[in-house]
């Protein structure tokens, strides 16, 4: 990764930080894969030559994610549908107990990032897609929902469900 060296403070103002889910089980028709949205993030950046000298810590407000997008489904999604995942996502999160999701960095290399994700209060390591090109940062994540005890949304006595991996992307304007 070829970051200029310093420390950097990005958030929604630099780029996007995208959760994407999918469905299953027998119902997956009348549901919807869903984008949603990170509008309360913060990351902090130490970019050292060797980049395995750099860190990375990212913190996501759960109050900050919002639907944006739901493609398949029998009908299109209502504002009124939003507001029920919304709500629905806290829940499953338990977002009064923990708040936020976080990941720090425990190693850094040229195209990847490993560390630690904190889930609920659960810590797990992972590996994160990270490439940087034309002034940008673009990569992403699998993050299988139940490795750190979430157990995926299901509605419809089961027949629904949302798959239990979710794809993590983000792209990321550096600063000039």
């Amino acid at each position: 990764m070829a970051v200029r060296e310093g420390t950097y403070e990005l958030g929604p103002d630099d780029g996007s930080l995208l959760i994407r889910t999918g469905r299953s089980g027998l119902g997956r028709r009348a549901g919807h894969d869903l984008t949603i949205e990170a509008t309360r993030w913060s990351a902090a950046v130490e970019a050292r030559e060797p980049p395995d000298e750099s860190s990375v810590r990212v913190t996501v407000e759960l109050d900050g994610l919002e639907v944006r997008d739901g493609t398949g489904g029998v009908k299109p999604l209502t504002d009124q549908d939003r507001a029920e995942i919304r709500k629905n996502l806290r829940q499953v999160l338990d977002a009064r107990r923990y708040p936020q999701i976080t990941f720090t960095s425990t190693s850094v290399g040229e195209d990847v990032v490993e560390g630690d994700l904190t889930i609920m209060g659960r810590v797990k390591p992972i590996r994160v897609r990270a490439a940087v090109e034309g002034g940008r940062v673009r990569g992403g994540a699998t993050v299988t929902q139940s490795r750190w005890g979430v157990k995926p949304y299901s509605a419809f006595f089961g027949a629904l469900r949302l798959a239990d991996d979710v794809e993590i992307d983000f792209d990321i304007a550096l600063p000039g």
